[in-house]
């Protein structure tokens, strides 16, 4: 007997392997993956800008960094002892106004590289909910915990997303046109919205994604990976939540990853992150006694394959 019914993935036409440059951006969900891409120590860049959560951010920054403009003091304020960017995570804000502008720039700089470098985004959307500076009339990707009042909270229509991906895929495309994007709905519920809300704005991100993926000028280039989809079907149970109930748990994500891979990444690489894996597992291994024969025979057998391993691909450090 079947239990549960598994969603069915096509393998990409474009799929990841060692030789691979990948970007992640968006949502927390995203970092999850990206961990596991960092884990296996593919190349890969995670949110440098810090996690974003709605489309019209994730455009704006791409634009921001695909035409190379700076940063300057009249897109950053200060606040509760700090200096902050409207968009950008709070990750990144500084108590120097200077140190602020300078890293922000160096980031624009780096990930401008990594963009005409890369052959793969994965992009997550996290919701369709968004805050407008009332002052700038402006979306921004993070509040900083400037009062409410200073903000119009907006449901971004599916048109409105649907123009927001297309700029997004134009702008990558513009420095990179043989770059592979791969879009996913982040899984994590935004239940401060509302029940019907957070549903709502799932909604409107997959609908506006499909809709470019079906069109023709974006088939070749274009993937989607239903992140979303598993949490909601094939793992509909709160066991595969944390504490929260809002959040995948460590075996969710494991399980979403697992189907990424089989879908994804290329078979090519599986023996190579059998070894990461291999590797990774020993260097957290704690010795009983780490004098013996037998734990130092352990280390040098360790020191060999990493050895090995950092040879044949020079990216990957332990």
């Amino acid at each position: 007997m079947n239990f549960r019914t598994q969603i069915p993935i096509p393998k990409s036409n474009h799929p990841i392997d060692y030789n691979s440059k990948i970007v992640s951006l968006g949502s927390c969900f995203v970092e999850n993956m990206g961990d596991k891409f960092q884990y296996f120590k593919f190349q890969n860049t995670i949110n440098p800008f810090g996690i974003i959560f709605n489309p019209v951010s994730i455009e704006k920054l791409i634009d921001l960094v695909v035409s190379g403009k700076q940063f300057t003091e009249n897109d950053i304020f200060f606040h509760n002892e700090r200096w902050h960017c409207f968009e950008v995570h709070s990750d990144l804000s500084n108590s120097s106004k200077e140190e602020l502008l300078a890293s922000l720039n160096a980031l624009i700089k780096s990930t401008n590289q990594q963009i005409t470098e890369s052959t793969h985004f994965v992009i997550t959307y996290g919701t369709s909910w968004v805050y407008r500076n009332i002052e700038s009339d402006s979306i921004v990707a993070n509040c900083h915990k400037v009062p409410q009042k200073q903000f119009k909270k907006e449901l971004l229509s599916v048109e409105e997303i649907k123009k927001s991906i297309t700029n997004t895929i134009k702008l990558i495309h513009s420095v990179n046109p043989d770059c592979n994007i791969i879009f996913t709905v982040s899984p994590v519920r935004h239940i401060k919205d509302g029940f019907v809300e957070n549903q709502l704005s799932k909604a409107h991100l997959i609908s506006a994604i499909h809709s470019i993926l079906n069109s023709e000028q974006c088939k070749l280039n274009t993937e989607y990976f239903p992140s979303y989809e598993i949490m909601m079907d094939e793992l509909r149970d709160y066991r595969f939540y944390v504490e929260d109930m809002l959040h995948p748990s460590q075996v969710a994500i494991d399980y979403i990853w697992k189907r990424f891979k089989e879908t994804v990444i290329s078979e090519t690489a599986f023996s190579t992150m059998e070894e990461v894996e291999s590797i990774q597992k020993s260097l957290s291994h704690k010795p009983f006694n780490p004098a013996s024969n037998s734990h130092l025979k352990f280390e040098s057998k360790l020191r060999e394959k990493i050895t090995k391993l950092e040879n044949q691909y020079s990216f990957m450090k332990f």
